[in-house]
């Protein structure tokens, strides 16, 4: 089920706003700070990094610790990750048998 129509996430709505931030800016440029972001959307700490996150997953960003966030100069390896997200469900499945067979050997007192 998909919803439509309905209000974007806030993290969402920060990483929008920068993404038309980053259009007007050079590959280095450096990028508000957290605490000026949080000031500027109003929205908490959590929310704004959750925004930055996006931007840095799409390679628009990269963070230089506590130097801050730079735009980025798309030199960065970019991953597909879709990739990585089968794989780690892949992983997931795994350890969710292995776990299940345990806990059937465990429940028939074979431990």
């Amino acid at each position: 089920m998909t919803v439509t129509g309905g209000p974007k996430p806030k993290a969402v709505q920060v990483a929008d706003a920068l993404r038309e931030d980053i259009k007007k800016m050079k590959p280095g440029d450096k990028l508000p700070s957290q605490r000026e972001l949080m000031d500027r959307f109003g929205f908490a700490s959590q929310t704004i990094q959750n925004g930055l996150a996006a931007l840095r997953a799409e390679g628009l960003i990269v963070s230089a610790g506590n130097l801050g966030n730079f735009v980025s100069d798309g030199s960065a390896p970019t991953g597909d990750v879709r990739d990585d997200i089968k794989e780690i469900r892949s992983q997931i499945q795994a350890l969710a048998e292995r776990v299940a067979a345990l806990e059937e050997r465990c429940d028939r007192g074979g431990a």
